[in-house]
């Protein structure tokens, strides 16, 4: 019989750390010289004097971890990201923006990574976004036939909500012009009826294969399968990413069986260097009830959560639900993953078993449609601190944002993704675009800030993220909206740590340099809250410490 393994502090040894500053992101005392961590906690905080007098009370003869030059945050929480999936896209071929401007250079970039893979194999790209290209459009399937006709060809859309693929894999699974769109999903046909080569959402279903991840219209499906062992590799790259960041735990926010076996072979293993809370997506809902996953179960490194759900699509591939049509395209609507009443029983069968849902959502629709459902679920079942969450949550009506305060529900943003393409935001949508995550109507509203990296649609960069949200200043340089749509540094740190881990539920253990949680901590090169603001994402990240141990230094890396 499997059981999760018993997490002592690997190579934790009773440390006092310095440094020049020590912001603790705890209330009642926001800075500190030094803490004594053993044992993978954090038992004392204060002065260096105070923390070496604890420990000697203790009978430790601790190690010393002096900074002199360098500011101490809490581990960064990322509590929206696919590991397993931003592992794989680190295994494919990249054709991000920064690789490929045209389609020309996409085709090149995929025949050159093709001659590096056994014959036969799948040829698989991710990070192409396109409005970034020359050609503002997406690929056809008659440009990917020029990568390959024997075998399947995929590119990921940046927004991991679909892509294009070539001929032979529309054969090779019998997709022809007259097949239905499935429900929550689409193969985009031209003018004349015929198909495009792009597909979205739970038309990627048919990419998994007869025996891999199915999960129908409950969401956009990327669980394209690997060997057991080639996840493990992946986990173990991905970690590393993580790390690298400064992040020490995250929210895996579309957990199927895939994710959990990976996850459950890596904690067999003794291979899980951060933390994962894990959600399991809706359509596992019932399988999830009858094993009675619906209180806190696993231990520090991996733990069940709640439930992820979703609400519309993209705004990145445009299947955000618009329904008057967008302004990119007015023939284009997106699409709703639920009818109203089947969302609203989904989220009340899980908030009345107790447990927390996560439900992506990203027009004011959508969002209406999700803030309606839990204030039934709540009207139901009352619970003041069920701390359900919108994902993304990109355009919030002010409406919407005042009932979110009343309800407590708690926004999971992504800065990364307005610094990365903002003005794409706006091109779909127009103007209304700008209040993209306005996380500042969030601050005056009472309603918490919680910054993700939703990796690998970002790379898991908290300094960045945090940049982002007190600038919005965009990568081309455009601020996107007002002054009053950004925070303050305090509120961006706060919103990647300790809330962060207030919207996992671990706060008790998590989010903040505070005696008895875990010593989970990163060396910076700068004080985030004292450089100009759009200086904080070149800020290094020197060292990233979980459970009281070093597990990323960056003079090791090479």
């Amino acid at each position: 019989m499997r059981q999760l393994a018993t997490y002592d502090a690997r190579d934790s040894i009773p440390t006092i750390v310095t440094a020049q500053r020590i912001l603790t992101v705890d209330a009642d005392q926001p800075e500190a010289e030094a803490f004594l961590s053993a044992g993978g906690r954090i038992l004392a905080v204060g002065s260096v004097a105070d923390v070496e007098a604890a420990a000697a009370a203790a009978g430790l003869d601790p190690a010393r971890a002096d900074y002199p030059e360098a500011t101490i945050v809490p581990g960064f929480i990322d509590p929206h990201a696919h590991p397993l999936m931003y592992g794989q896209m680190l295994t494919w071929i990249d054709i991000s923006p920064a690789q490929a401007g045209s389609i020309p250079e996409i085709v090149e970039l995929m025949r050159a990574g093709a001659e590096r893979l056994p014959a036969g194999a799948p040829i698989r790209g991710y990070g192409y976004e396109q409005r970034n290209l020359a050609e503002r459009r997406h690929p056809t399937r008659q440009e990917l036939d020029e990568i390959a006709t024997d075998r399947e060809v995929y590119i990921m859309n940046a927004s991991g909500h679909g892509g294009v693929v070539n001929t032979y894999t529309f054969e090779k699974f019998g997709i022809t012009r007259d097949t239905p769109n499935p429900e929550g999903g689409e193969f985009f046909r031209d003018a004349d009826g015929e198909l495009t080569g792009e597909l979205s959402d739970a038309a990627c279903n048919v990419l998994t294969g007869l025996h891999g991840v199915k999960i129908g219209h409950h969401g956009p499906n990327f669980h394209l399968g690997d060997e057991p062992a080639e996840h493990q590799r992946q986990l173990d790259l991905v970690q590393r990413e993580f790390l690298r960041g400064g992040v020490t735990a995250i929210g895996d926010a579309q957990v199927s069986k895939r994710e959990f076996a990976a996850y459950l072979e890596a904690a067999d293993r003794g291979a899980l260097d951060m933390r994962v809370s894990m959600y399991f997506l809706s359509h596992l809902l019932d399988q999830v009830l009858d094993i009675g996953l619906t209180g806190p179960f696993g231990n520090p490194f991996l733990a069940a959560t709640g439930i992820k759900l979703y609400a519309d699509g993209t705004l990145g591939g445009w299947t955000a639900y618009f329904p008057e049509g967008y302004v990119g395209d007015p023939c284009r609507t997106g699409q709703l993953y639920h009818e109203p009443r089947e969302y609203t029983e989904l989220v009340s069968k899980a908030h009345a078993a107790g447990l927390q849902t996560a439900t992506h959502a990203q027009s004011p629709t959508a969002i209406k449609l999700v803030v309606d459902a839990i204030e039934q679920a709540l009207l139901e079942r009352p619970d003041a601190d069920a701390r359900h969450r919108i994902e993304h949550c990109g355009l919030p009506t002010p409406e919407e944002i005042t009932r979110m305060a009343e309800l407590g529900i708690r926004p999971v943003n992504q800065t990364q993704h307005y610094y990365n393409w903002g003005e794409g935001v706006e091109q779909a949508i127009g103007t209304p675009g700008e209040r993209f995550n306005p996380l500042g109507e969030f601050v005056e509203a009472g309603v918490p800030v919680t910054i993700s990296s939703d990796a690998p649609v970002a790379e898991p960069r908290p300094l960045e993220a945090i940049q982002a949200a007190v600038t919005r200043v965009t990568r081309r340089g455009a601020q996107l909206g007002p002054d009053s749509l950004r925070i303050s540094p305090e509120a961006a740190l706060r919103g990647h740590t300790l809330e962060g881990a207030i919207t996992l539920g671990r706060e008790n253990e998590l989010g903040s340099i505070t005696v008895g949680k875990r010593a989970d901590f990163v060396v910076l090169g700068a004080n985030p809250l004292e450089v100009d603001g759009a200086d904080i994402a070149r800020i290094a990240v020197r060292e990233t410490w979980v459970d009281g141990s070093r597990r990323f230094a960056a003079d090791e890396v090479r």
